[in-house]
């Protein structure tokens, strides 16, 4: 009778034992993403966004700043002008692709 309890307890303990080792690595290997935390895509997304919206309020200003006449430099205008255009060309291609990849990966049958 004795014989039968300690086989049981080892067996329980050997079973607890594994159970706390697999969640150990599967919380440590499977860890999802904090929700608050954001991911480096994207900060880098949001950054790159921020900079395409400075340069269409820089770009506003300096229109804004010639056609009043305070600003006399047609260059520097036009410079502004093509990096804003530049800007939210590269950004409306981006978005483009972003959104091609994601219908192609709909379409995918697994």
């Amino acid at each position: 009778m004795s014989i039968q309890s300690v086989g049981l307890k080892a067996y329980t303990n050997a079973l607890s034992n594994f159970a706390k080792t697999e969640k150990a690595i599967r919380s440590s290997t499977l860890q999802k993403p904090d929700a608050g935390a954001p991911s480096p895509f994207a900060d880098t997304l949001k950054d790159s966004l921020a900079k395409v919206n400075d340069l269409q309020q820089e770009k506003k200003a300096m229109i804004a700043s010639f056609a009043s006449g305070e600003q006399q430099n047609v260059h520097e205008l036009m410079i502004s002008l093509q990096k804003a255009g530049l800007a939210m060309n590269m950004t409306t291609a981006v978005r483009n692709k972003a959104l091609e990849a994601y219908k192609e990966l709909a379409r995918m049958q697994f």
